[in-house]
């Protein structure tokens, strides 16, 4: 059986999620050793990007909670860019990179999603196409792909939500700061001995 896109992202996103946990638990932020302050710092900026990655995809789960493939939603942050979903997703990984008091994980998170996502977006637009035609046309031309034209935001007075379905997509909002609270748990399971650094990144 063939597996769509969607079924693929889900697939490496939970490969990458497993090894990803598996070197969280095994290496320690050099600078961790060496500025206290500075790793503090760097975790802070990352608590700040995970907020900001979980508000801007529950404000997005709430435009196309029930709506997708049903209609082009095109308002609200749809109405900034076509893929918010997958913006403030990029802002949550480098949360999380931060989060781990460290530069060589937010870099490998960018350089990853950098990678792969454009893929999924181009399969993504490509079954939207298929679906609306010129209304999709139509709307890539007046709004941005990926980064946000805030020029372009139009946000209704009014909008109809799927409650049902909304509240399945809150979870999913806010894996980010489900992310970061495993990292406090392993950096204090780490600090009590029950796990050991291999290695000490920068």
């Amino acid at each position: 059986m063939k597996l769509k896109p969607e079924k693929y992202r889900i697939i490496l996103s939970r490969i990458a999620a497993a090894i990803g946990l598996f070197f969280l638990c095994t290496t320690q932020s050099y600078w961790e050793t060496k500025n206290e302050a500075f790793t503090s710092f760097l975790f802070f900026i990352g608590l700040i990007f995970v907020a900001i990655a979980s508000s801007g995809r529950m404000w997005c789960s709430l435009y196309i909670a029930g709506y997708k493939d049903q209609k082009l939603v095109t308002k609200g942050p749809y109405s900034l860019c076509r893929n918010p979903l997958y913006f403030f997703s990029m802002i949550g990984v480098v949360g999380i990179g931060c989060s781990t008091e460290t530069f060589t994980f937010p870099i490998v998170f960018i350089i990853l999603f950098a990678l792969y996502y454009p893929f999924v977006i181009k399969s993504e637009e490509k079954r939207l196409k298929q679906l609306f035609g010129v209304e999709f046309e139509e709307y890539t031309k007046r709004v941005p792909a990926f980064f946000p034209r805030f020029s372009t935001f139009v946000e209704p007075e009014n909008y109809c939500v799927n409650p049902a379905v909304y509240k399945k997509h809150i979870f999913s909002a806010v894996w980010f700061i489900w992310i970061v609270g495993i990292l406090e748990l392993i950096e204090g399971m780490r600090k009590v001995g029950l796990f050991t650094h291999l290695w000490l990144l920068y």
